[in-house]
């Protein structure tokens, strides 16, 4: 089945679950959930496959074990890419993301030094400014609040020294494009828009060689 876009119905079942996060509710619409939420996004990744990698969609059922909100759904079907990417449909619309979500503590510390140098912290400074020019939010999962240890409070690239990961993000509001194929070139714009900041980051920071954490 070739990508058209999300109907209006998986708008409605996103606004439904949110109004009533419930078994009762998701049982009663699982179908419409299976056929107009799941299935595009399923051929949409089918159809970002050869370029961007194998797509993995998140379950649909929330870990409440250690969380004080029990609601038992998220309310968005999101799924990543195996060569990097995310994607993330909601009743707020349509999110991609691209980048280094998390980095681990051997990740850290080779991102801040080549920040921390005056050629390679200048060039990915000029890449995040050409990236938020272009629209696009560059941003982190969490940031310190203050500079890390060993590095000065008035760096000249204090706000990249302070972020612990990199990703290029956009979230687009509902519209009417989003019925139709036109959501698949979005994503596809927001991945080009992100391959120089990943590039960099491959290049300066690539993989953590610690157990149990990956590169992106």
């Amino acid at each position: 089945m070739p990508f058209k876009g999300w109907p209006a119905e998986a708008l409605e079942f996103f606004e439904g679950l949110e109004a009533d996060n419930s078994k009762t509710y998701w049982q009663a619409n699982k179908q419409v959930y299976e056929e107009k939420v799941k299935a595009p996004l399923e051929a949409l990744l089918a159809e970002l496959k050869p370029k961007f990698g194998e797509g993995k969609i998140f379950r649909p059922y929330r870990d409440v074990r250690f969380s004080a909100n029990k609601e038992p759904y998220k309310t968005n079907i999101a799924a990543t890419l195996s060569a990097g990417g995310y994607v993330s449909f909601s009743a707020e619309g349509l999110g991609a993301g691209s980048g280094y979500y998390m980095m681990a503590a051997d990740q850290l510390e080779r991102f801040r030094q080549a920040i921390d140098d005056d050629k390679l912290g200048k060039a990915l400074e000029t890449k995040v400014a050409t990236a938020r020019k272009a629209g696009y939010e560059v941003t982190a999962h969490d940031a310190l609040k203050t500079a890390p240890k060993g590095y000065p409070k008035d760096h000249p690239r204090i706000e990249l020294l302070r972020m612990k990961g990199l990703i290029l993000w956009k979230q687009w509001p509902v519209a009417a494009w989003l019925g139709t194929a036109q959501a698949k070139k979005r994503v596809i714009d927001l991945f080009a828009a992100a391959k120089p900041l990943n590039q960099w980051m491959d290049a300066n920071v690539g993989p953590s060689t610690l157990p149990g954490w990956g590169e992106r």
